[in-house]
């Protein structure tokens, strides 16, 4: 037998995401506690939701 499923996995991952507004690619944490902008703009790329987080644009990559 082996050990898998004896260890979780995290339920919440980090992304990069583009921004739709100026095309700035950025990490966001999946289940961030406030809304998320871009660092170049300040387009909002995410709300906050119940658990995770409402994205408002395009994930280019999943970590985790």
């Amino acid at each position: 037998m082996g050990n898998e499923g004896l260890v979780p996995r995290p339920k919440n991952k980090f992304l990069r995401v583009k921004c739709s507004s100026c095309g700035n690619e950025q990490v966001i944490f999946s289940a961030a506690t406030t809304k998320v902008k871009c660092l170049v703009c300040n387009h909002e790329l995410a709300d906050t939701g119940a658990s995770k987080i409402k994205l408002k644009t395009k994930v280019l990559e999943n970590y985790g």
